[in-house]
């Protein structure tokens, strides 16, 4: 029998934290295989960490606040089961999804609750911004992805540490570990689930939050698949030095020093993206 560590990073959540831990606890109870619920306190400053005590929850905390990121990252780390579940404390999540996770999670490397159930609640300010992200992704991984950073998902302990330290310390985390796993071949399964209004304050400021993303995913096309990112860059330049080549020839009866460097880095650039595809590839085998 498999068994499951649910992990639940915490910052700041005491208006909602009671009722997340009281339904997984009751979920833990007719589950056999989840084998423990770990609380990871992320410096809160409120009474979060004296609630997780009063629920007889494993708790474990970082003196300051250092990421939700990293908070999974202690917690997976701590963590006894073969499987990691995890779900935020914002009462976001639908708590009753988890039996479901952990059920097709036989099957699949991973299982992500997608948020395009009936009943989802996403800001207006945080939609365009996951719009442009999820185009990047699905570019990068050939895959329509449904919800590229879902915090309620199930995979295998594994999986996590093969790409840790790939994982940044902030929200970047769970849009990570999708790609990894989606560029590395594993088998993902996106179940629809709902999402609902947060009742505190959410920590994700937008303008911030988006050019990290968008660095994150600019990054791990370089280290999964630099060719998507080299090649297109390269065909553009070409293409920008050819037209420059071909104005100057008619104008002024000579190739410019410009058009001729445009093309000579498009070069470069193709054959570095080339190279960089085959070592990647040569070193999954």
């Amino acid at each position: 029998m498999k068994t499951v560590s649910i992990i639940i990073p915490i910052y700041n959540e005491e208006k909602s934290l009671p009722k997340v831990l009281s339904d997984i606890k009751k979920i833990k109870a007719h589950n056999r295989n989840i084998c423990e619920i770990i609380a990871v306190d992320d410096g809160s400053t409120d009474n979060s960490a004296k609630i997780v005590q009063e629920a007889r929850i494993k708790l474990l905390r970082h003196t300051s606040n250092k990421g939700y990121g990293a908070a999974l990252k202690t917690g997976i780390s701590a963590a006894n089961g073969e499987y990691i579940l995890i779900i935020d404390a914002d009462g976001t999540y639908p708590v009753d999804a988890i039996p479901t996770l952990i059920k097709l999670s036989s099957k699949y490397d991973m299982v992500v609750g997608a948020r395009t159930g009936k009943h989802v609640t996403i800001p207006l300010l945080r939609r365009p911004a996951k719009w442009i992200l999820n185009k990047l992704a699905n570019y990068l991984t050939d895959i329509k992805i449904p919800d590229l950073n879902s915090g309620l998902r199930i995979f295998k302990k594994d999986i996590a540490l093969r790409f840790f330290d790939l994982f940044p310390d902030g929200f970047s985390f769970t849009a990570t570990i999708t790609i990894a796993a989606l560029t590395n071949n594993y088998n993902v399964k996106f179940v629809p689930i709902n999402y609902y209004k947060r009742e505190s304050k959410s920590s994700i400021k937008p303008i911030r939050d988006f050019s990290s993303f968008f660095y994150l995913i600019l990054r791990l096309m370089i280290y999964f698949k630099p060719a998507k990112i080299f090649l297109p860059t390269s065909a553009m330049l070409f293409i920008i030095g050819f037209i420059k080549a071909m104005r100057d020839f008619i104008l002024f009866n000579y190739f410019g020093v410009g058009a001729v460097m445009v093309i000579l880095t498009s070069i470069q650039l193709g054959f570095l993206g080339l190279i960089a595809d085959l070592v990647i590839k040569r070193t999954k085998l």
